[in-house]
């Protein structure tokens, strides 16, 4: 089955709305990086370099999303004006949270947010270049949920925008998909539940969460955070109210992200909204 969507003003206004917080950041496409693609062992337990067809079919450039180059003063005037045509309250000062920045996105359950954050990361890609997110949910259901909205809203946004996001849920028993996120120059997008990075929220026998610190055999001795965090990605958390534990936070810091964007009808923690 096919779904056809509708264009709605609200929601073309609340992309707007978060894009419009970086006016004066460049437009910078494709930022390289040499991509750290491992060790492997030989026969004789002696450390090699990744195998050859690494090196031959397989480059080691990587895209990230490219650094702010707004200062402190310039996001906050930015954020203000925004608040001011939304008939918000202003803020003081940038609220600390997750990158440099954290902004709150509010909307009412069943208006689309996730057709928005989708719709905003095309444009953010459109207007500055930056082409690496992980969406953050609380839970398996609400992740399964948001891979059928990139599903269903796929041509939708091909006609728009012409181009299609490459995206994926992240799997621990499938770490070769964090070197095609890193790899790839177009937009990308992992999705992934708090559970399978947050060591803390179930304990020690959290086995998944447990493999994206540690160095893994099968992935050519790498650790799978230290390729994730070295696309600098921008954080879309789904639901914030539910990932708002100091230690969810803290595991939220080692993606090292850009900035988050936090979409929730009920925000609990505050930031700049």
């Amino acid at each position: 089955m096919k779904f056809n969507f509708k264009i709605q003003d609200y929601q073309t206004a609340a992309v707007k709305s978060v894009v419009d917080c970086f006016e004066g950041q460049p437009y910078v496409n494709m930022t390289s990086y040499r991509r750290d693609i491992g060790y492997n062992y030989n026969n004789d337990c002696k450390m090699m370099h990744a195998p050859s067809y690494f090196d031959e079919e397989i480059s080691e450039v990587g895209f990230k999303n490219a650094s702010f180059m707004i200062d402190r003063d310039m996001l906050l005037s930015n954020i203000k004006k925004v608040q001011r045509s939304n008939n918000l309250i202003i803020s003081d000062d940038l609220v600390d949270g997750v990158g440099n920045c954290s902004i709150d996105v509010e909307m009412e359950t069943g208006t689309g947010k996730t057709y928005v954050y989708i719709k905003t990361m095309y444009e953010l890609y459109k207007n500055y270049g930056w082409s690496k997110f992980i969406i953050v949910v609380p839970s398996i259901a609400i992740r399964e949920g948001v891979k059928k909205s990139f599903e269903m809203t796929e041509d939708h946004f091909m006609q728009q925008y012409g181009k299609k996001i490459r995206y994926f849920v992240y799997d621990s028993s499938n770490l070769n998909q964090l070197d095609d996120f890193s790899s790839n120059a177009g937009i990308n997008v992992m999705i992934i539940n708090m559970q399978a990075f947050n060591t803390f929220k179930e304990g020690a026998k959290n086995n998944a969460a447990r493999i994206i610190y540690s160095e893994r055999d099968d992935f050519n001795s790498r650790r799978p955070i230290d390729v994730i965090k070295a696309n600098n990605p921008i954080l879309i958390l789904d639901e914030p109210q539910k990932m708002g534990g100091s230690q969810t936070q803290k595991a939220l810091l080692n993606f090292n992200p850009l900035f988050s964007l936090n979409y929730s009808a009920t925000h609990s923690t505050k930031h700049n909204l």
